[in-house]
């Protein structure tokens, strides 16, 4: 009888050890979650950058030959009317000249496809009036000059002063450290020329 009752106290202190050990971790888990939680709620975008994750541009008025640009998300975002001069420069480019002549789905987010870095695939409209790129140059992540119109560098179109890469009227880069052409932001542009970028 003594030995069923040794036992039973037994299975009883067994109980209670597991019931103080779930107990604990549980409340160890639920305290880790409220420590944690802060951390991974700050690498959620800030309403001031979800605020800019859409912007819409209204091109009418821009000249032909002029650049302007706009914050979208943080980037400086390059639009430029081109002249048909420039234009004609871009296209006559052949692939075999380009440093990167492939512009992924990831570099160009408007094409459902790898693509060949063809001013055609990086302009905005077919006939290539309008070039609309993120300013920041994918060697290290300067603003290239060029915006102005001047210091556009050998080529035409961005020259970034930190480490010499240069881009031409669309965006390729032709020369320096640079590893590709600068990326193209998700956007679409309607026929009143009202320009919407971000998703």
């Amino acid at each position: 009888m003594s030995t069923m009752k040794q036992s039973t106290e037994a299975n009883g202190k067994k109980d209670r050890r597991d019931f103080l050990y779930y107990a604990t971790a549980s409340t160890g888990a639920v305290a880790a979650g409220a420590a944690i939680w802060p951390l991974i709620n700050s690498m959620n975008p800030t309403a001031d950058v979800i605020s800019q994750s859409r912007i819409s541009v209204d091109l009418i008025g821009l000249a032909v030959g002029a650049r302007i640009t706009v914050k979208w998300a943080g980037k400086p975002i390059f639009i430029w009317h081109r002249s048909l001069k420039t234009i004609a420069q871009a296209r006559a480019t052949p692939l075999e000249d380009l440093v990167d002549p492939i512009d992924y789905r990831n570099e160009n987010p408007n094409n459902s496809q790898d693509m060949s870095a063809l001013d055609i695939n990086r302009s905005a409209d077919e006939a290539g009036e309008w070039l609309i790129v993120i300013g920041v140059c994918t060697h290290l992540g300067c603003v290239p000059l060029g915006q102005d119109g001047s210091t556009v560098g050998e080529f035409g179109g961005w020259f970034c002063a930190c480490h010499g890469s240069q881009y031409d009227p669309s965006g390729r880069i032709r020369k320096g450290p640079a590893p590709r052409n600068l990326d193209i932001p998700p956007y679409s542009l309607g026929p009143d020329l009202i320009l919407t970028i971000g998703a």
